[in-house]
């Protein structure tokens, strides 16, 4: 079930980078379950990773490694988060970048593990190192579409993006893959990203830009408010492109490179919300008019967290007094509700604070009945706006919630 999404387009491959995965055994249903990602030497990376106190075993190493080597291999499985399992999972996790850098002539350090899955099981570490001569072997670099199935939980579609611009004069790809479907909220959303471009890049302003592309795009959405303890998420630029290293953000060309790599972040983000666990609607929360950056956040996150919000847009039902409420429970300061402006689509439900004179629920009803919906909310107290993306709580996402282990 996915809200309003479209096929993914092939994806173009990047220069520099090989990718091959297999189903090693980690999932029950016996699909691709494992991810080997190579990156061309003197490869530049970029991370953020998720904010959770349990994070996963996985995500600790990443973050230690990408502190003491120039990464090499991405070794990414799904059907295991290995987290919540101690010293047991470090272990384990070690154990199978080992395994990568035996097979390939680096040192652990320049492997980085990902996980995504069921939390607190053991890591099946073994069947993972087993296969790993198969992926070395199987690296090509047009597998992009076999490492977006290769990384899905309980997805039912890959999400993949791929842009392919200009920066002066020379011809630069973006491809990007993602997984997520439930367990989705900013900070960051939970979700794991790979995206890799061949152009040179610095590598302080590559982390700039994925940090300001990120709070556009990933930690913009939710599905149900909660946070996984594996998010991450990569940009890896390959530098193969041989454009003009790409070191000042006030160029033109790196606001080309940077307009480029919000696309497909946002694409990517936006896809996940759409195969949202159960979800049938797709919604845009556009607040505008707020003092700051942080209170047009704050309003956006309450009533995109909602569950009195999106069960109403499940049931396409025009209560709109839940969004009134959540806006009204924002942790921002005081505004003057006197100039908040409600609109469900192109349909005004609020003026000056109240029911507009000229609502009928009727028109609402329509707008509640489409599969895209935007919801726009004026504050009218300053000149700062953000826009969220959400989707309904539906009956499916406590089957699959509530059937997740089984």
């Amino acid at each position: 079930m996915t809200a309003g999404l479209v096929p993914q387009e092939p994806l173009v491959p990047v220069p520099g980078i090989r990718l091959a995965s297999i189903a090693a055994g980690i999932k029950k249903s016996g699909k691709a379950d494992l991810l080997l990602m190579e990156m061309a030497a003197d490869s530049k990376v970029a991370a953020v990773f998720t904010t959770n106190q349990f994070a996963a075993a996985p995500v600790l190493l990443c973050k230690a490694f990408l502190q003491q080597a120039p990464a090499r291999y991405l070794l990414v499985n799904s059907g295991n988060a290995n987290c919540g399992l101690g010293d047991a999972g470090l272990q384990a996790a070690r154990r199978c970048c080992y395994a990568v850098a035996n097979a390939t002539g680096v040192d652990i350090e320049q492997v980085l593990p990902f996980s995504t899955g069921v939390i607190a099981e053991p890591l099946p570490d073994q069947c993972i190192v087993d296969a790993i001569p198969d992926l070395v072997n199987g690296l090509e670099a047009d597998n992009w579409s076999a490492a977006a199935e290769a990384i899905l939980t309980t997805d039912t579609v890959t999400k993949g993006c791929s842009k392919v611009i200009e920066i002066d004069g020379v011809s630069v790809t973006l491809t990007g893959i993602a997984k997520g479907s439930g367990m989705i909220r900013p900070d960051m959303a939970t979700m794991l990203s790979y995206i890799a471009t061949d152009a040179a890049i610095d590598p302080a302003l590559l982390q700039q830009g994925l940090e300001q592309v990120v709070q556009r795009s990933f930690n913009c959405i939710t599905v149900d408010g909660d946070m996984s303890t594996n998010d991450a998420c990569l940009l890896i630029a390959t530098g193969a492109a041989g454009n003009p290293l790409l070191a000042d953000a006030d160029t033109d060309s790196w606001q080309c490179f940077l307009a480029a790599l919000e696309v497909i972040c946002k694409t990517l983000a936006q896809s996940i919300v759409r195969d949202g666990e159960g979800a049938t609607k797709f919604i845009t929360i556009d607040v505008r008019g707020a003092r700051s950056n942080e209170d047009a956040r704050a309003v956006a996150s309450a009533v995109a967290h909602s569950p009195l919000v999106k069960t109403a847009f499940f049931a396409s039902d025009a209560n709109w007094g839940r969004i009134l409420s959540a806006v009204g429970y924002a942790p921002i300061g005081d505004f003057d509700i006197g100039r908040v402006e409600v609109f469900l689509g192109d349909v005004c439900i609020v003026r000056q604070g109240a029911r507009a004179d000229e609502y009928e629920d009727a028109a609402g009803a329509e707008v509640m009945a489409q599969t895209d919906i935007t919801v726009t909310i004026d504050l009218n107290d300053g000149d700062q706006s953000i826009q969220y993306w959400t989707c309904d709580l539906s009956y499916e996402y406590v089957r699959i919630n509530a059937e997740y282990r089984t």
